[in-house]
């Protein structure tokens, strides 16, 4: 910012030109616009003249919109107003304006853009770019947790069964051992699932809590299938009873001479 000094001369009564001893100073504040011309600060106090509100036509794709702005407003601050209108941040956005690119300190005023110009919004490659990975990398994650989500599902269901057995062994009944097998290797199949998803961060953590709950399910069958087998199925033992005839049996003798 520099500062100047403003040098006034007054008449005589006499009808000369004199300069006054003690001149009246004046300070100028003055400051350097974005396409280096040096110009007076403007001052907020002056405000005799009001400062115009733009109606700029933006342009972004098959999209316009029409944005109030202040003249005197930058490109950075009308990139925070299409933020609102296009969800883009202003980092994402690149303005263009009678074919070249505008950097966020340049003045709409100072550029020539007047009531009802038109700008053209673009996003940046580079934004984009990371946009489309980050909604890839999203679309990954929300494919794994429904994998997840399906296996606990069936896990759930599995580990009922689970307990309507433990509960019929305890009571003494003997379960049939193709059942325990059976619900055993059901169990396994689901731990094969989870092994084969690749899980990061907190899809990881729902899955090492479900193959825990398959862990879990499969000791207990084995436990059970140990106490199913000592259980002793009731027998019923029948008896056939020989019949005998009452009658004297007949004897024979030998004659010995």
């Amino acid at each position: 910012m520099m500062k100047g000094r403003l040098n006034f001369s007054r008449r005589s009564e006499c009808g000369e030109t004199t300069t006054s001893s003690a001149p009246i100073e004046e300070e100028v504040e003055w400051e350097m616009r974005p396409g280096g011309m040096l110009v007076q600060k403007r001052s907020e106090s002056s405000g005799v003249v009001p400062i115009p509100n733009l109606r700029i036509r933006v342009t972004y794709g098959a999209v316009q919109y029409q944005i109030s702005a202040n003249s005197q407003s930058t490109f950075g601050e009308l990139k925070k107003l299409l933020a609102a209108e296009t969800g883009l941040q202003p980092v994402e956005q690149r303005l263009i304006f009678r074919g070249k690119e505008r950097e966020n300190g340049e003045y709409l005023d100072t550029c020539g853009v007047k009531d009802r110009s038109k700008v053209i919004l673009i996003e940046d490659p580079e934004s984009r770019e990371r946009r489309l990975i980050e909604m890839r990398r999203n679309a990954k994650i929300q494919a794994i947790n429904l994998l997840i989500d399906d296996v606990s599902t069936e896990v759930d269901r599995l580990a009922e069964q689970v307990c309507v057995i433990e509960k019929s062994i305890a009571n003494g009944n003997k379960v049939a051992e193709v059942q325990i097998t059976t619900l055993i290797e059901m169990l396994m199949r689901q731990a094969v699932k989870l092994d084969s998803i690749q899980a990061d961060r907190e899809a990881c953590a729902k899955k090492d809590l479900q193959s825990k709950k398959v862990q879990k399910c499969v000791e207990t069958l084995d436990v059970l299938k140990i106490s199913n087998a000592k259980e002793k199925v009731p027998v019923v033992v029948t008896t056939k009873w020989e019949t005998f005839d009452p009658s004297p049996p007949s004897t024979q003798w030998e004659l010995f001479d």
